[in-house]
């Protein structure tokens, strides 16, 4: 164990693990979407779990940092929370909205980081570019294009849960959605039925299972 000091107070994390993941693990919070702690090479696509390190000249992202004896961070200063508030409702203006209808309500992260950088969940800056997007069947799930925030952690779980992942990602930059595999399989002998990691994985209901999977005992 080594000891860093975050926001001016000293805590002890294992040397190697990921920064943000250290300082979760003690009640620090720090805006993310696109990580899971058992990610050996987090992507950082979602820039929002950024920080200042003594020594570096610019805010990097806390997931892709390895803790170190002595290190020095800030989580919680004004141009921090400036270009999160940027980068969230860049997010934001891709998502859409529909809090009142969504699995996600009660433990949206959305929500969370919406409440931390003090911002409002609908775009204001920037105009709401509503994707609307077809929802993408699947046996035993739909992928709704349309709330999905591209964090990936649907792929990673996919393709930590099976040796040939069922979900990818096509197209590019704004356009880019997530899409599964196997269409047109039989859903009694896909390993997402008894699976389904994806849909716990992901941070804003853009998954869905169908009806027949609410019971896993079907």
């Amino acid at each position: 164990m080594v000891s860093i000091t975050v926001d001016g107070k000293t805590i002890e994390a294992e040397e190697g693990s990921s920064l943000l993941q250290a300082c979760l693990d003690h009640g620090i919070y720090i805006p993310n979407l696109c990580f899971l702690k058992e990610m050996d090479k987090p992507t950082g696509s979602c820039r929002l779990c950024i920080v200042e390190l003594e020594g570096e000249e610019k805010p990097v992202a806390s997931c892709g940092v390895k803790v170190k004896e002595g290190m020095v961070v800030r989580t919680d200063t004004p141009h921090l929370r400036q270009l999160q508030r940027v980068d969230f409702q860049l997010i934001m203006s891709a998502h859409h909205m529909e809090c009142k209808n969504c699995l996600s309500r009660k433990k949206c992260e959305l929500q969370k980081i919406a409440k931390t950088l003090e911002v409002r969940l609908k775009p204001t800056k920037f105009e709401e570019l509503g994707r609307d997007l077809a929802v993408l069947k699947h046996p035993c799930f739909d992928l709704l294009p349309a709330r999905c925030i591209l964090c990936r952690k649907c792929l990673f779980v996919c393709g930590q849960n099976n040796e040939k992942p069922l979900l990818r990602l096509v197209r590019n930059g704004y356009e880019s959605v997530i899409e599964a595999t196997c269409e047109g399989e039989d859903p009694d002998k896909l390993p997402c039925r008894y699976c389904l990691a994806c849909v716990e994985a992901c941070p804003v209901s853009a998954i869905v299972p169908v009806a027949r999977e609410l019971d896993r005992g079907v």
